[in-house]
């Protein structure tokens, strides 16, 4: 441990390598190049102050803003003194026993976690490796019935992808064009009468018209507050994959304010789609105004809405910080121009939970039903969900 050193002695270059690597347990991308930026950085604001060297250092490590909570929690425990610094960078060799004290965050937690290298003796390399490729049922079990905002970095990853491989049908309707087919009442002359030409003017062959199906059109808003930071992410990626068969879906984000997500869905790569959307979203991890959000819905976009077919979910917390007069009148012009407004929140996770924020009272009110959306077990069950409600 003495050869590591800290900033006292001249090693504030392996300090901040080692808060890099930290970074990157924690799920942020950092490489090389970033730490090198950041070293550089150091240098040039020195380390006189401890806010000056966070923000430099924030300035070229973080490249997203949910990230800056991880980024400042891990910075103020990594730096609080040279220490701390020297436990955590010991935690990089196999004999390492200094743990760093405990955070509320699983992504922070799990980046400054003991961590066992790769010939660590005690280290069983064929298990985990199993484990990595196919994980056994209980470990699964778990995950699936994990709250979305209590897992570490690496299983929000993994639960990430597998929330990709939930279906979601959406009930289907009756159009009301027509197209031929076998089973409809009404008659499709001109091929019957076409048919007719070739059979001397007999009508042996009556061809029918029927209305199509397809799916229920989707109107999708997504709250992206500091509350709802994780699940936003998640439920973004699940519904991009979930519904990339729907012709008619339009998704939007609010927080402080709209920002419509529907060019980035339209992307077929859900990486990608996540990636533009970070980039068009700049409130992330702000507050939530949803009834400013819905009147600007109402002026900009009252097209969307196709008819009174259209299935509006809602995924929020309900924590709103808006007037409740607005977003009782907003949500009101929404109930009468769709056909299902469905509240998904994650704050059913918790045993006897009761909409009782002024907000939260507003939309339970207005909801033809709330429903849970914070674990993969409930978003299995959303498709079930849905087709009960629909049929009512």
């Amino acid at each position: 441990m003495a050869t590591l050193g800290d900033a006292r002695r001249g090693k504030l270059a392996d300090n901040i390598a080692g808060f890099g690597r930290a970074l990157r347990r924690a799920g942020l991308r950092v490489d090389s190049a970033r730490i090198a930026l950041a070293q550089e950085a150091a240098q040039l604001v020195g380390v006189g102050r401890k806010d000056d060297l966070s923000a430099a250092m924030e300035a070229v490590l973080v490249s997203r803003e949910d990230e800056r909570t991880i980024f400042r929690e891990l910075f103020d425990a990594f730096f609080r003194d040279p220490e701390v610094a020297h436990k955590l960078l010991g935690q990089m060799l196999p004999t390492a026993q200094g743990r760093s004290e405990p955070s509320k965050r699983p992504r922070v937690s799990e980046a400054l976690s003991p961590q066992k290298r790769f010939g660590d003796a005690q280290r069983k390399p064929d298990q985990e490796i199993e484990f990595d490729a196919a994980m056994t049922a209980s470990d699964l079990a778990r995950l699936k019935h994990a709250d979305f905002n209590a897992l570490t970095a690496s299983e929000f990853r993994l639960v990430e992808r597998l929330a990709r491989e939930i279906a979601l049908p959406v009930p289907e309707i009756e159009l009301r064009r027509t197209r031929p087919g076998t089973r409809g009442t009404q008659l499709h002359w001109s091929r019957t009468l076409r048919h007719a030409g070739h059979t001397g003017g007999e009508l042996l062959v009556l061809r029918r018209l029927q209305r199509g199906r397809a799916p229920l059109p989707l109107l999708v808003l997504v709250d992206i507050s500091g509350s709802m930071e994780r699940y936003a992410r998640l439920l973004l990626a699940f519904l991009h994959a979930a519904t990339r068969a729907h012709r008619r879906r339009d998704v939007f984000a609010f927080g402080t304010h709209l920002t419509d997500l529907t060019p980035a869905f339209r992307l077929a790569d859900t990486d990608a789609m996540l990636a533009a959307a970070s980039a068009a979203i700049d409130d992330f991890a702000g507050g939530t105004r949803l009834g400013a959000s819905l009147a600007t819905l109402r002026q900009r976009h009252a097209r969307r809405l196709v008819g009174r077919r259209s299935l509006v979910l809602v995924i929020s917390d309900g924590l709103d910080t808006g007037e409740p007069e607005e977003l009782d009148r907003e949500l009101d012009w929404l109930t009468h121009r769709c056909r299902r407004l469905l509240w998904l929140n994650p704050l059913l996770r918790f045993e006897g939970y009761a909409p009782l924020a002024r907000g939260a009272a507003v939309l339970h009110r207005h909801a033809d039903a709330m429903l849970a959306v914070h674990n993969l077990a409930k978003l299995q069950d959303l498709a079930l969900s849905l087709a009960a409600l629909l049929d009512k």
